[in-house]
């Protein structure tokens, strides 16, 4: 399939493609004239590149769950660790949500004089914890 069907099945723009390419991360398997031709399992390996990145994943990160042959070879361990990132974003944008919800409906004459506030004013200066990055 050409370029413009890649496009057309996947709403990926023609530069995202081109970028995955030259990334590594998909392969064409040639040209028609002037456009990229795609092998049809490229569909599949976009989809799972699709799902790395709404996970979080960088790009190298999902480039290293393919074999040199294409196919997915994922490290179960690193999707722990990804899930339990994603637990901790959770936990601070829920505490995060509560405390705009309580905000927005305080009785105190002054946000600044509102202690769930002051907590949310206090959390929102620490510095967020690092999440471990592993390639």
């Amino acid at each position: 399939m050409d370029i413009g069907e890649v496009v057309e099945k996947t709403g990926l723009p023609p530069s995202t493609l081109r970028y995955y390419e030259e990334k590594g991360l998909i392969q064409s398997t040639g040209r028609q004239g002037l456009r990229r031709v795609f092998d049809a399992s490229v569909l599949q390996r976009l989809s799972l590149i699709a799902l790395g990145r709404r996970a979080g994943f960088r790009l190298d990160e999902i480039a290293a769950m393919f074999t040199a042959d294409g196919r997915p070879n994922i490290d179960r361990q690193q999707l722990v660790r990804k899930a339990d990132e994603i637990d901790q974003t959770i936990q601070e944008l829920t505490a995060m949500r509560d405390g705009l919800r309580h905000a927005a409906h305080c009785k105190a004459p002054s946000h600044l004089e509102c202690p769930t506030f002051q907590r949310l004013l206090r959390a929102a200066g620490k510095p967020r914890r690092k999440k471990n990055r592993h390639p």
